[in-house]
């Protein structure tokens, strides 16, 4: 296994470095809901080999560790070290020993063919520029009759915080408006669905799931903008900037009377025959 050096990674791990001081703050609770609800879907058995690709601060990892238990072995890889050792506190704190997580790059991870009972990426899939290789090379280290279980979001994720965002910006940094980011390469089930078949992945099921992440107030849309992919949009501000965006972006919230984002989400999940 070996780190990545190439900027777009570097990029994504300094992103979710940052992130991690709100990653789990109360208004992302949707990380965990999705990483659970993920493994849900897979009913893994007592002593399966796991290998959880993007695995985070263990949202997946961890439900997954519980379920194979002290038999079962699960292995975690992300790029961003202060996430992961966030999942190993969360691991040591429940005593979960069969867990390892390990600063990778998923590009590179050197496993051999049909290593692991399940292979799952949650919200990871589209960072990579050849999705299509990347899935290839999962499937590649699933076992016969194991699974693989990739989970990404579905349309209009975050909306409407996501235009007010985004409007926000636009006002007060033009040039880092930007109207693509790397999640909405595969917003639809069909696209999941041709991704799968195009990486030679036959039969796979394919579930939307419309989702809400109620706010409390609009501050805790700030609190996921800090601790999500926007993130990297912020640290590219100075503070003053920081605090106008913030305003606009909080102030259109206040005057929709938002209660909620969507969180609609994409789950494929394949068995290998």
């Amino acid at each position: 296994m070996t780190q990545t050096r190439e900027p777009a990674k570097l990029r994504t791990a300094t992103t979710y470095n940052a992130a991690s001081s709100h990653f789990d703050d109360a208004p992302l609770t949707f990380w965990y809901r999705y990483g659970q609800r993920t493994i849900e879907r897979l009913r893994l058995k007592p002593g399966s080999v796991i290998l959880d690709v993007g695995c985070g601060s263990g949202a997946s990892a961890i439900p997954a560790g519980q379920v194979v238990g002290p038999r079962g072995r699960v292995i975690g890889v992300d790029l961003a070290d202060r996430l992961l050792a966030m999942a190993r506190a969360k691991a040591a704190a429940q005593k979960l020993q069969n867990i390892e997580f390990r600063e990778a790059d998923m590009e590179a991870l050197g496993f051999p063919n049909e290593s692991f009972d399940a292979v799952v990426c949650v919200f990871a899939i589209f960072f990579l520029p050849d999705m299509v290789k990347q899935v290839k090379e999962l499937w590649r280290m699933v076992r016969l009759g194991g699974q693989l279980a990739i989970t990404t979001w579905g349309p209009r994720m975050f909306e409407p915080g996501s235009t007010a965002w985004w409007a926000a910006v636009k006002q007060f940094r033009p040039d880092l408006n930007t109207a693509f980011n790397p999640w909405e390469r595969i917003t639809t089930p069909q696209a999941v669905s041709q991704l799968l078949t195009d990486s030679g992945i036959p039969d796979a099921e394919i579930i939307a799931e419309d989702g809400q992440q109620v706010l409390r107030s609009p501050d805790d849309w700030w609190t996921i903008v800090l601790g999500s992919g926007y993130r990297w949009t912020v640290e590219q501000m100075d503070n003053e900037t920081i605090a106008r965006v913030r305003d606009a972006n909080l102030k259109t919230l206040r005057n929709n009377e938002t209660k909620f984002i969507e969180t609609n989400v994409i789950y494929a999940v394949a068995t290998k025959r």
